[in-house]
C-alpha cells in the first residue's frame, strides 16, 4: 500500500444522496465500501449489477436528472474490469459526448501524454466521471462546459458507487473538484489538497489532483509547463503508491 505518511485519515461526512423519488441520507461514496475482512457494508442506495458490462447496459436509459435530455449518448466509463487505478473526473466534454467514451477530447489527450511520461499505461486503468451525461451551454453554434451541479452530482453517485464496487480499485484519482466532492465530500479541497491521497475511514485511497482540462485553460506558455510539471508530480504518485 502507499506511503502511510502521506495519507490523511478523515472522518466520514454526511452528504445526500438523491434517489427517486425521494433524497436518502448517506455517508460520502467511499465510506459506502467495506476495506479488506470489513464486515457487510453500510447500508446505501446504488446501481445492482454482477458485472461492467451489465452496468454499461442499465446506465444507457438513464434520466436520474434533466442533464440527459441535451445530451448526445451517455458517456459510461471504459478500461478492464482488473484495474488497480480508477481515474474519476468530471463530466463528458463535447466530443465525449459525440462519440460516447471519457477523456477522448484534448483534456484526454492531455492526461494520456501525462499517463505516459511517468510510465503508466492509460489501457490498464479504468477511466470514468462522477457524472455521465455533458452539461453545456450555447454560445451561438458552440456547447460550452457548464459544471453539474451538487444534486446532478448526487444522482450520478448512483452509477460512479456501483462502478467503483465493482472494480474494487487499489487507489482512486480524484481529477479535480468535482470528482473530489462525489468521492470525499466537501472539506477536501484541490488545490490546499492536490498530491496528498487521503485514506477515508479504512476505504479506497484517493489521490486528490487537478483535471487536465485546467492546464488548457493556462493561455502564458511558462506558467502552463509549471503547472503540467506539477501534474506529473501528482501522477508519479500513482507508480509509487502501486508499488508498496
Amino acid at each position: 500500500m502507499g506511503d502511510r505518511g502521506e495519507r490523511e485519515q478523515i472522518e466520514p461526512l454526511s452528504v445526500r444522496v438523491w434517489i427517486n423519488p425521494k433524497p436518502v441520507r448517506a455517508s460520502p461514496m467511499l465510506e459506502k465500501f467495506p476495506s479488506a475482512g470489513a464486515g457487510p457494508s453500510l447500508a446505501y442506495e446504488h446501481a445492482d449489477a454482477a458485472a461492467l458490462d451489465e452496468l454499461r447496459y442499465q446506465a444507457q436509459p438513464c434520466m436520474r436528472c434533466d442533464l440527459y435530455r441535451n445530451a448526445t449518448h451517455l458517456v459510461f466509463g471504459e478500461g478492464p474490469e482488473t484495474a488497480d487505478v480508477v481515474l474519476v473526473g468530471e463530466q463528458p466534454g463535447d466530443k465525449e459526448d459525440l462519440v460516447g467514451r471519457p477523456f477522448i477530447g484534448p483534456a484526454g489527450h492531455l492526461l494520456d501524454q501525462c499517463l505516459q511520461e511517468v510510465g503508466i499505461d492509460r489501457d490498464r486503468c479504468y477511466i470514468t466521471n462522477a457524472v455521465k451525461h455533458f452539461k453545456y451551454q450555447l454560445r451561438g453554434k458552440k456547447r460550452l462546459h457548464a459544471r453539474p451541479n451538487a444534486g446532478e452530482v448526487q444522482r450520478c453517485a448512483w452509477w460512479l458507487g456501483a462502478e467503483l464496487e465493482l472494480l474494487r480499485p487499489k487507489l482512486v484519482v480524484a481529477l479535480g473538484a468535482t470528482a473530489v466532492s462525489s468521492l470525499l465530500g466537501s472539506k477536501i479541497k484541490v488545490m490546499r489538497d492536490r498530491g496528498r491521497i487521503i485514506h477515508p475511514s479504512g476505504k479506497f485511497d484517493v489521490l486528490v489532483t487537478i483535471h487536465p482540462s485546467a492546464l488548457l485553460r493556462i493561455r502564458e506558455s511558462e506558467e502552463r509547463e509549471k503547472s503540467r510539471l506539477t501534474f506529473i508530480k501528482d501522477l508519479k504518485k500513482i507508480r509509487s503508491f502501486l508499488r508498496h
